[in-house]
């Protein structure tokens, strides 16, 4: 009977290490698939990322040349690989204001000002934007509320939009909006800066039929 209880005993400890192996690599077969299933998920992600990056890129391209619908069509596609860059893609929604697609512009910059309540720039273009679909005083009703920018003149900006100032394109008051942009473009560092919004300056010009 000690013999058989001993043959048992044994029996029983084969089975449990055994099953206790079993049960081992099956954990890690299953934290193998999954983190391959992960790693497979972040690479993909990653390159949906970078793919939107790259199309990003060449829309602002062509929207400083002037070509402002190809450019649209790269900020589309720049949503498609990765739709996660919505909120964050206010060089579409500069595009869709020169598309004369303002209704689409305000919605893109409130996005915008959604995830990054600090942007005074997208606040100020999303007035714009909604000042030539509703009217200045009816969009001024809805401005949006954004923090304390730290830069001063962007502080005035906003103040000049909010309450009342400059804002010759969003009233329609094409002579004084031409004067402005006009002379915005001819400063030093409009002619020679190379940034994103001064180049925007001439592609207002351009889509208005003013020269330079």
């Amino acid at each position: 009977m000690s013999s058989a209880f001993s043959r048992g005993r044994s029996f029983n400890r084969r089975h449990v290490v055994v099953a206790g192996v079993s049960i081992f690599w099956a954990s890690v077969g299953t934290v193998a698939v999954a983190a391959a299933s992960m790693s497979a998920s972040m690479l993909s992600g990653s390159n949906s990322a970078r793919k939107a990056s790259l199309f990003v890129k060449r829309g602002m391209q062509l929207l400083v040349h002037g070509n402002v619908e190809a450019s649209l069509t790269m900020f589309e596609n720049a949503l498609l690989s990765d739709p996660r860059q919505k909120p964050y893609l206010w060089q579409r929604g500069l595009s869709l204001y020169y598309a004369n697609r303002f209704a689409e512009g305000a919605v893109q910059f409130r996005e915008d000002v959604a995830v990054n309540p600090n942007d005074t720039e997208e606040s100020i273009w999303c007035f714009i934007c909604e000042a030539r679909v509703q009217g200045v005083e009816n969009a001024r009703k809805q401005f949006l509320e954004v923090g304390q920018d730290r830069r001063p003149v962007m502080q005035k900006a906003y103040k000049l939009f909010k309450d009342g100032g400059l804002y010759h394109e969003a009233e329609g008051n094409a002579e004084d909006a031409k004067s402005a942009i006009l002379a915005a473009c001819r400063t030093p560092y409009g002619l020679r800066s190379g940034d994103y919004m001064a180049s925007l300056a001439k592609v207002h010009c351009k889509c208005r039929g003013w020269e330079l």
